[in-house]
């Protein structure tokens, strides 16, 4: 259970939103400094390699949580400890697959300041998203989510 009371991590908000919520800041500085990194085509090139990869990533991370009959809003309780498919090499795919999502479409929309705020999103998401999720999987799962913690790093 978390301090709340209920059973859910207790985020900050629900990723989803985190990461739209820093996209559309992003471009609203953008159109009032606009900035260019890349051109097109040339941003069509590397921003259409994160974006695919983060859709196949984020696709079969949800996929593997539906498989195992958990749920994937943070709001919602877990039910147990997966570790099968992209979460024997990451404790968050998903989570990666929308920054790698994040900054494909940066590189689409020749936007800096998307880059820019990754940094500051990245420790919300740190900070305010897993580090509870973590919390709440230790205090409800013990010795089982512990033992998936040792072997399966944070990110990658």
């Amino acid at each position: 259970m978390t301090e709340q009371g209920n059973d859910s991590p207790g985020v900050v908000a629900r990723p989803p939103l985190i990461f739209l919520g820093f996209l559309i800041v992003g471009f609203v500085i953008d159109w009032f400094w606009p900035l260019s990194i890349v051109d097109p085509p040339g941003s069509y090139a590397y921003g259409g390699l994160p974006l695919g990869a983060g859709v196949v990533l984020m696709a079969w991370g949800v996929t593997t949580f539906g498989r195992a009959g958990t749920n994937i809003p943070t709001n919602r309780p877990s039910t147990t400890v997966v570790g099968n498919g992209p979460y024997n090499l990451s404790r968050n795919p998903i989570y990666i697959g929308m920054f790698l999502i994040y900054a494909g479409i940066a590189l689409l929309a020749d936007n800096p300041w998307l880059l820019i705020l990754a940094v500051p999103l990245y420790f919300i998401m740190c900070y305010g998203v897993v580090a509870r999720e973590e919390r709440y999987l230790e205090g409800k799962f013990g010795e089982a989510y512990l033992a998936y913690k040792r072997r399966v790093r944070r990110w990658l």
